[in-house]
């Protein structure tokens, strides 16, 4: 015999948010937040116009909501793959595979990305939030360099928070590449960029010390 357990207001209610917030992250990919109304998420989602304002005062507050989840879920995805990591490389080799995985639906995601981001442009609040996440993925990427660069018994060429910028910037540029070009850029392609920056900045930190205590590096290129 099954025993259906039934679910709490709080847990209804819960769900509800939930299954809004993702019908609109489809709307918003699809014809942009603006081109995106309250009817159209309410219909995609089953739900009538009181239970889209049960839980969100309007569609700015369902696009802060959205971009809040979307930060923690990804920063909680891939600070649990570093966590799981006993090397820099395992942790190359765990966000490849995150990677690849995000790559089924690549193109949906980099299209609400885009969008939250002209939407942020318009508005402070949601700007500032938007800047926040940027900030995070900053943080845990120079964290993640910081690790590698110590596993190497290196000092970072340059500040790790400079390093780890300029990673997050490859990354957003080889997305839209990747969008473009689709077919021509396999998965994966910002990993193997980080291993090949990776490599380049050991390098130039071997290098930088080799000179400053007079010795020479037999092979400067090895990770």
């Amino acid at each position: 015999m099954i025993i259906s357990k039934r679910l709490t207001r709080q847990q209804s209610r819960e769900i509800t948010r939930q299954e809004l917030l993702q019908a609109a992250a489809e709307l918003f990919a699809e014809f942009g937040v603006n081109g995106t109304s309250v009817e159209q998420i309410v219909e995609r989602a089953g739900y009538t116009r009181g239970a889209f304002y049960g839980n969100f005062d309007g569609k700015q507050q369902l696009v802060l909501a959205l971009l809040e989840q979307r930060t923690e879920r990804e920063l909680q995805e891939v600070q649990a793959l570093s966590s799981k990591a006993g090397s820099f490389e395992e942790t190359i080799e765990h966000l490849r595979g995150w990677h690849r995985e995000r790559d089924k639906n690549f193109a949906s995601w980099l299209a609400l990305r885009t969008e939250l981001w002209l939407y942020a442009r318009r508005d402070p609040q949601v700007m500032s939030l938007m800047a926040d996440r940027e900030r995070r993925s900053h943080e845990a990427m120079a964290q993640a360099l910081a690790r590698g660069f110590a596993a190497r018994s290196v000092t970072p060429p340059a500040p790790v928070e400079l390093l780890a910028l300029i990673v997050h910037a490859l990354d957003d540029g080889l997305s839209i590449q990747r969008v473009l070009l689709a077919g021509d850029s396999p998965a994966g392609d910002v990993m193997d960029v980080v291993e090949l920056l990776m490599r380049s900045w050991t390098a130039l930190a071997r290098t930088g010390t080799s000179e400053a205590d007079g010795t020479s590096e037999a092979n400067p290129t090895a990770p």
